[in-house]
């Protein structure tokens, strides 16, 4: 992780290296000059203290947040704006390099300066843009009572991070607003501790669904980020986060089943505690939570990380018709636009954002509905889920 890193960081100081060019032949002020490398190498000086203070011991997230979004700030209309100049490079070199034309400069920083209006929107107004993604799933052995069966999903609230409280339940309406059947919560109720949703219970109690809501556990949920006096502390927290959710309306699925009905049929809901790669702990159990369930039953996944589904659910004994996950956020930043996305998250898992499929399997990876460490969300932004499940005579 810290050497993908430090290429990201490198790749960034390259670019700016580049586009300083443009800056260069618009603004012939050393001042100016002077300030644009200042702020370069006191964000790049930052990312390695932070690196530092964090193999120390040292709490850093609230630090590293500011980090994230100053540098995405500074660093990202610059790179974004390269395209403008490559082009005149192209043009350049079959004339001989000639000195660069000041109004293609002009254009690059124009350019800039819209995409840095983007990310300011982001990191303001951003953080609460819920979007509801719809998506309808076919399923040849989904029981007929359950043809047409809504749920919505939510991910990583993060109510460490929350702030503005009329935002917030701007968005637990329009959850409400979709009148599913069941409301899953796939983790990360909590940035660190359990004492951080205390403010937020009654509102996010408000959610309703006929057929229940139920909740898993993600990686931060554990309290394993911060410094507890003693393990005692750290076991209370837990005990107490798994309380709020039962406070809230939720059953909490720690590495177990249940059946959900509906007439005179029945589906299996399955919750695993955090299991992912990379040095995460994996906690999740899907042998025992699936150890007493039918063969033929269909089957429904919460699991907070999407690589548990890769590594360890497609290629179980049970089938797994459909998983939900959380954890990646989209990374809080990306292009989606036209089908079109990308984020620098692809590049740490394969399944991010959306919906997967193979050898009969789903998988839906929600973006998130909260944010932390970025404050906010640029080109990502938050999601309720909504899945209809429809019965079909052919796999699609």
């Amino acid at each position: 992780m810290v050497k993908k890193l430090f290429l990201i960081v490198l790749v960034f100081m390259l670019g700016d290296i580049y586009f300083f060019q443009a800056v260069s032949t618009v603004f012939r002020s050393q001042v100016i000059h002077s300030i644009y490398w200042w702020v370069d190498l006191l964000l790049v000086g930052g990312v390695f203290i932070v690196i530092f203070l964090r193999r120390s011991g040292h709490d850093v997230q609230h630090m590293a947040g500011v980090l994230i979004s100053s540098f995405l700030t500074v660093f990202i209309p610059k790179l974004l704006a390269l395209p403008v100049l490559l082009a005149e490079d192209a043009v350049r070199v079959l004339r001989g390099f000639p000195i660069r034309n000041t109004y293609i400069s002009e254009m690059a920083l124009l350019w800039a300066m819209l995409i840095l209006i983007l990310i300011v929107f982001g990191l303001t107004k951003g953080r609460h843009f819920y979007r509801v993604r719809q998506q309808i799933l076919y399923f040849p052995d989904l029981p007929e009572d359950f043809d047409g069966f809504r749920i919505t999903q939510l991910s990583d609230i993060h109510s460490g991070s929350l702030s503005n409280v009329k935002a917030v339940k701007r968005g637990i309406d329009l959850v409400n607003a979709q009148r599913s059947d069941l409301v899953l919560f796939t983790g990360d109720l909590v940035n660190n501790k359990a004492s951080e949703m205390e403010p937020w219970i009654s509102d996010f109690g408000v959610l309703q669904a006929p057929f229940g809501k139920f909740s898993v556990l993600g990686n931060h949920d554990y309290g394993d980020y911060v410094r507890w006096e003693n393990a005692d502390s750290k076991a209370l927290n837990l005990l107490r986060l798994k309380d709020i959710h039962h406070e809230m309306g939720f059953r909490l699925l720690t590495n177990e089943s249940i059946t959900i009905q509906k007439g005179s049929d029945s589906i299996s809901l399955i919750g695993v505690e955090n299991w992912g790669k990379g040095g995460f702990h994996q906690y999740g159990d899907l042998d025992k939570a699936t150890a007493r369930l039918p063969k033929d039953s269909f089957k429904i996944l919460m699991s907070h990380d999407p690589s548990h589904w890769e590594q360890v659910t497609l290629n179980h004994h049970t089938h797994v018709h459909l998983t939900f996950a959380g954890h990646t956020h989209g990374m809080q930043f990306g292009i989606e636009l036209f089908g079109f996305k990308w984020s620098p998250i692809q590049y740490f898992y394969e399944q991010w954002a959306g919906l997967y499929h193979k050898d009969g399997k789903y998988l839906y990876v929600n973006r998130g509905f909260g944010y932390h460490g970025l404050k906010g969300r640029i080109g990502i932004w938050p999601e309720i889920t909504v899945i209809t499940l429809k019965r079909s005579d052919q796999q699609l």
